[in-house]
């Protein structure tokens, strides 16, 4: 079955017994540095999510139920770029842009041809977005009650970051503060009405992929995470109501042991900060759970099978690390999107660690290694002494006001590539131990024709909806926008009555304007 290990017995190909923990017996325990749940990976596997979305709804859809028969135990949905900053597909600023690099979503009709055959109530969907979060969790749940699911049982994650967009990745739409406003609405109304839904992935891989240091994502992750902590809490939240559906996402990079200690260090770190500085008392509002990804940035065009060893060390750390699922890139994504043959070697990466490598079969394995105890406690120490320089600053939505962040990410981006330049990094195939090939292998090709597909639909949706009841329901978004009201349940209506992103977006674009 999977996500068990299906053992009765735990030992080694030569009948060694393996206990389930070695050393201080304090898995699941505060600070948490050893893992979140006592058992960890002997009760039940990570998630094994594959990052997917290309083309149009349909194409992706059935993506998903390739992935889905392959083994995958989790869905993590790709958007495009046009859905990432809430623009309609025929807007002339998503020109060229349709599908290209996730999938299009204009409206619930893209919704129900996205997840047809595919039971919500029975899968935990992933979904990387960030400035438009408020809509596509709205669609998602629009989706799931037309299905009859039990909302409260529904379970998945909403990207939802948009700091880092700011530092480190540029698909934001509104003012700071204002879409810190969206942010703490989605935590107040999933509160209640989406209760075991994860109200934000606070995320570091895109600041480790822009060229952050492992101390620098660990640090700057974190300071988000302070931040909208306390943006919920200034807006009247308490903060064990909404901590424990807080959900983290970090980057598993190259070096090996580094980032087996990252995860720790994180783990330990943000325990200590949400007890110390905002006096959170359950258990669960202290354990920072997180999805990790490989990272793409260490992946090369050259060479590429060279990237499934880079991807397979990356995922065997973030294993060793203690991570609650995981996405393990395809060995052409440095060309292209990943085909469809590429995408199921990178899940089999994953499921080979989980059942041949014994790795998943007694707890925090790396604990007590001199080197990565050492590593741990600098980690967390140097990320501690950056978080309170930030804090000095005025805390990561100042730093970010201030370019501090942007500034910091850039200077190590530049560091790095220079060690490239000179050899004093070696990348294998790239800047040593090349070759004189110039193979060019077979990539996922978009079909042209479905972007005029997709403008053609949701232009025909516009003349047959009833557009004064799409109007009204708009208007009442632009309404709670300006009076600050929760503005999720007026996005929920809108996306019933058939108001497509861009609509959406443009009611609160025209009271928080644009960044």
């Amino acid at each position: 079955m999977p996500g068990k290990l299906r053992k009765q017995d735990f030992e080694t190909s030569s009948r060694i017994p393996i206990d389930r923990i070695y050393g201080t017996d304090d898995a699941g325990k505060f600070p948490f540095s050893r893992g979140i749940y006592d058992e960890m990976y002997r009760q039940r596997l990570w998630t094994m999510r594959q990052y997917a979305g290309f083309g149009s709804a349909a194409e992706s859809n059935n993506r998903y139920k390739y992935l889905l028969a392959s083994g995958t135990t989790g869905l993590s949905v790709a958007f495009d770029l046009p859905t990432q900053i809430g623009y309609d597909s025929d807007h002339q600023m998503a020109e060229g842009e349709v599908g290209k690099v996730g999938v299009p979503i204009d409206s619930l009709e893209d919704f129900d041809i996205l997840f047809d055959g595919i039971d919500l109530a029975k899968i935990s969907t992933s979904m990387t977005i960030n400035a438009t979060a408020s809509i596509l969790l709205a669609l998602y749940v629009a989706k799931a009650k037309k299905q009859g699911a039990d909302l409260k049982k529904l379970s998945g994650t909403v990207q939802n970051d948009v700091l880092k967009e700011y530092a480190a990745r540029g698909t934001y739409i509104y003012p700071p503060q204002e879409s810190m406003r969206i942010v703490t609405d989605i935590f107040a109304w999933c509160a209640t009405e989406v209760p075991a839904w994860n109200t934000i992935s606070i995320s570091g891989y895109h600041i480790r992929e822009a060229g952050a240091t492992a101390v620098q994502e660990i640090a700057f992750t974190l300071s988000n995470g302070l931040a909208y902590v306390k943006a919920a809490v200034d807006a009247g939240l308490t903060v064990d109501d909404f901590a424990p559906r807080l959900s983290f996402f970090f980057n598993a990079h190259i070096n090996f042991f580094e980032e087996i200690a990252k995860f720790r260090a994180a783990r330990s770190l943000w325990a200590k900060l949400m007890k110390d500085r905002f006096g959170a008392k359950k258990s669960e509002s202290l354990k920072l759970r997180f999805h990790a990804q490989t990272a793409g940035s260490t992946l090369s065009a050259q060479q590429i099978e060279n990237n499934i060893v880079r991807t397979t060390i990356e995922a065997m750390s973030a294993v060793l690390g203690g991570t609650q699922s995981l996405h393990t890139n395809g060995k052409d994504e440095a060309l292209a999107l990943p085909t469809e043959e590429s995408a199921r070697t990178a899940l089999r990466t994953q499921q080979i660690i989980a059942y041949e490598s014994g790795i998943a079969e007694t707890v925090d394995p790396m604990a007590g290694s001199y080197y990565i105890e050492y590593l741990s406690a600098e980690l967390e120490k140097r990320s501690l002494e950056l978080i309170e320089k930030i804090d000095a600053l005025g805390g990561s939505v100042k730093a970010i006001e201030i370019n501090f962040l942007q500034d910091e990410i850039a200077q190590s981006a530049y560091e790095f590539q220079k060690k490239v330049e000179t050899k004093e990094e070696i990348v294998v195939g790239v800047n040593e131990f090349t070759d004189n090939k110039n193979e060019v292998p077979a990539t996922l090709k978009i079909d042209p024709n479905l972007e005029r597909e997709q403008i053609a639909r949701v232009q025909a949706l516009r003349n047959k909806r009833d557009n004064k009841k799409t109007q009204a329901s708009i208007a009442e978004v632009e309404r709670s926008a300006k009076d600050g009201s929760n503005l999720m349940p007026h996005i929920l209506s809108a996306v019933e009555s058939s108001a497509t992103l861009g609509e959406i977006s443009d009611a609160m674009r025209r009271v928080f304007g644009e960044y």
